[in-house]
């Protein structure tokens, strides 16, 4: 039996389905802002793609933990 998804990943199913987008998109997003802080990061998918905070939120912690930031 596969292991269920827990933590921010869990949130990548709705966040798709919400969005219309794969998460690949988001994190191709987010490396162009590689530089910026956490919120930093969140405050662009909100800002400028209308992204709910609690799914930018999962999206950058996931992204920064992968990349080492």
């Amino acid at each position: 039996m596969a292991e269920k998804v827990q933590g921010p990943k869990s949130y990548f199913p709705s966040i798709e389905k919400k969005y219309g987008k794969p998460i690949d998109y988001w994190m191709n997003i987010l490396k162009k802002h590689k530089s910026k802080t956490h919120m930093e990061m969140v405050a662009v998918l909100k800002n400028e793609h209308e992204m709910g905070h609690g799914h930018a939120n999962a999206i950058v912690h996931v992204f920064r933990a992968e990349n080492g930031l």
